[in-house]
């Protein structure tokens, strides 16, 4: 399972429980993605909404932090050819007639209905969309599920999910009201991009413009990609620990094979040192051995998981982190919640961001 940038202030992830949960359990997963599946996907994010303290580490300019604030629909009108009938990711066959009142319950598929030009569509958001577009619209999500009732007042006309939402009740609650509800698969990687704008815009009888924002998405990743510096004198590329930080529910968790950030991290031309050390979970509990075996040169972090351990000078007091080449030179990168795994339309912005910290020429934090 891994963690979905649907974090919620968050992922989305995002799919994080409260704290008790999550000491328990061991991996970052909202209530919802426990109630959908106890060893399955998704991220997030409760990432966002848990954090105290103050955060030392500064945005870089033109930073996916800075810019996450809002979404840049595309510029044509659009207009949905409907009905369409879909297959949900749970199995159903969705048969959606009308996109008037549209009600995407994470925060990276309420951002991909926004990008497609869609966004006057909405009529709500769950607590994980945080860009500026959908900042005033009613939430219907309670400590990150989903609250049928709040969702029906609103009269739908179709509904976006994820297999992360829950509880189940709620979603069969939904569509035993005759609202069309689709399950979309959560993304884990770059390569999911394509596939989840292609299934958002196809349910809302937009593929044309799903079309161009995936051309346009790829694009932004693909130039992104080409401004990665090769390692200087032969070195090897850069070791990158992605951990999860909870100060407040003393959860500290190394990402490891599956947590969502391993293609990010190789993409800015990094290694990610969970995986390379052997970590096949999607996350660990952190120990000076761990890190120790990831020896990690920097370390990515959500900016809420930073600002909820005090800072840089919080994380590099947690056990093994000062004695990483990371924690030594006081590398670390933070990247806002909200955008750092949704793997969608603003992912480019977030890898730019994760190579320009990542390759400082001076080394120091971003």
């Amino acid at each position: 399972m891994r963690f979905s940038q649907d974090f919620a202030p968050w992922g989305r992830r995002t799919r994080r429980p409260g704290p008790a949960p999550l000491a328990t359990a061991g991996t970052p997963r909202t209530r919802r993605s426990l109630a959908a599946s106890a060893g399955g996907l998704a991220l997030l994010l409760a990432l966002t909404g848990c954090g105290g303290g103050t955060n030392t580490a500064k945005p870089s300019a033109g930073s996916a932090k800075a810019a996450a604030d809002r979404v840049e629909p595309l510029t044509a009108p659009v207009k949905p050819r409907l009905p369409v009938t879909m297959k949900s990711a749970d199995g159903a066959d969705v048969t959606i007639t009308s996109a008037d009142r549209i009600v995407p319950l994470t925060g990276g598929l309420s951002e991909i209905v926004f990008t497609l030009g869609l966004g006057e569509r909405v009529v709500a958001r769950d607590i994980t969309a945080t860009f500026e577009q959908a900042a005033k619209l009613p939430v219907v999500t309670r400590a990150h599920d989903v609250s049928a009732e709040s969702v029906l007042s609103l009269k739908p006309t179709v509904v976006l999910a994820e297999t992360t939402t829950g509880p189940a009740e709620a979603i069969d609650q939904i569509r035993g009201a005759g609202i069309p509800l689709l399950v979309v698969r959560p993304a884990e990687e770059l390569a999911d991009v394509s596939r989840r704008i292609g299934t958002v815009a196809a349910s809302l009888g937009v593929p044309d413009a799903g079309a161009e924002l995936d051309a346009r998405t790829r694009s932004r990743i693909d130039a992104v990609k080409k401004s990665v510096p090769a390692p200087a004198d032969g070195r090897p590329k850069p070791r990158v620990a992605f951990l999860y930080l909870r100060g407040s529910a003393s959860v500290y968790l190394l990402g490891g094979r599956e947590s969502g950030a391993s293609s990010l991290i190789e993409a800015a031309g990094g290694v990610d040192a969970g995986k390379a050390s052997g970590l096949r979970k999607d996350f660990t509990a952190i120990t000076s051995e761990a890190l120790a075996e990831a020896a990690p040169d920097a370390i990515l972090v959500m900016s809420k998981g930073l600002d909820s351990v005090g800072g840089v000078d919080g994380l590099v007091k947690i056990p093994g982190v000062a004695e990483t080449p990371a924690g030594m030179d006081r590398r670390i990168i933070s990247i806002d919640d909200g955008v750092l795994l949704n793997y969608g339309p603003r992912t480019d912005r977030v890898l730019s961001d994760l190579v320009a910290q990542l390759h400082r020429k001076d080394g120091a934090t971003a």
